[in-house]
């Protein structure tokens, strides 16, 4: 089985549990770390030539990250291509199975076993905190309806503000993210890169949490430890 992944996070899951099955993956898959494959540019723009040219039997893909356009080509040129749909923690861990199976894992990786036992068993959060969490600045995008990254703060006891909006990413004004008033402002490093000196200082007087991409908007290996990791960031900046 040869394998092409278009996901990171899918990168990741494929790369620990089918070992040797990943040929190519984009230039965003930093996980694991010191992965060995051709790097067949990014999510957006994946060189469907390089792609056809590793001649895989599998090109993993998602709805939301990747272009249909680009996808289509592959197909074109005859590849299969498994496209994922992630929009809630159950159905990450349901399309996971599916994307393992499609890459011959037999046996259900233990990984996968524990982060759902881990999201299974998390307590029900003692306090609701409201929250805006941006994605991008200039322009101002947040979180909106229906998404991964949503319902993962939302199991965490965190309600973000923009999640009845009629768009998944809004494009949100910075006054009116202020007027909004949340009790944090919750800032990831993906896709855009928000740093203790890059995000914070729009927000004044307001707790921001700055927390990992990866286990925020990630469906993979990083699911164990989320929760935790993502609980911990988040008490910080209430403190």
């Amino acid at each position: 089985m040869r394998v092409v992944s278009l996901v990171p996070s899918l990168t990741e899951a494929v790369a620990v549990s089918a070992p040797g099955a990943l040929v190519g993956a984009t230039d965003w898959c930093s996980h694991p770390v010191g992965l060995d494959v051709t790097r067949v540019g990014g999510t957006k723009n994946p060189k469907v030539d390089r792609i056809v040219a590793l001649a895989p039997d599998l090109v993993i893909a998602n709805e939301e990250e990747n272009r249909a356009p680009d996808l289509d080509a592959l197909r074109t040129a005859g590849i299969e291509v498994l496209v994922t749909e992630v929009r809630d923690v159950p159905q990450a861990f349901r399309e996971l199975a599916r994307v393992l199976g499609a890459c011959g894992v037999r046996a259900r990786p233990r990984w996968l076993d524990e982060a759902e036992r881990t999201w299974s068993s998390s307590p029900a959060p003692d306090r609701r905190t409201t929250a805006v969490v941006p994605i991008w600045r200039r322009p101002w995008m947040v979180l909106g309806r229906d998404t991964f990254a949503g319902d993962v703060l939302a199991r965490l006891g965190v309600d973000h503000l923009y999640a009845a909006h009629e768009d998944r990413y809004p494009r949100i004004p910075l006054d009116d993210l202020l007027a909004a008033a949340p009790d944090v402002v919750v800032l990831p490093d993906e896709p855009y890169r928000f740093t203790a000196d890059d995000g914070p200082e729009a927000f004044p007087g307001l707790p921001c949490a700055l927390v990992s991409g990866r286990h925020l908007t990630w469906y993979g290996p990083s699911l164990a430890e989320a929760p935790r990791v993502l609980s911990e960031a988040l008490r910080a900046a209430r403190r």
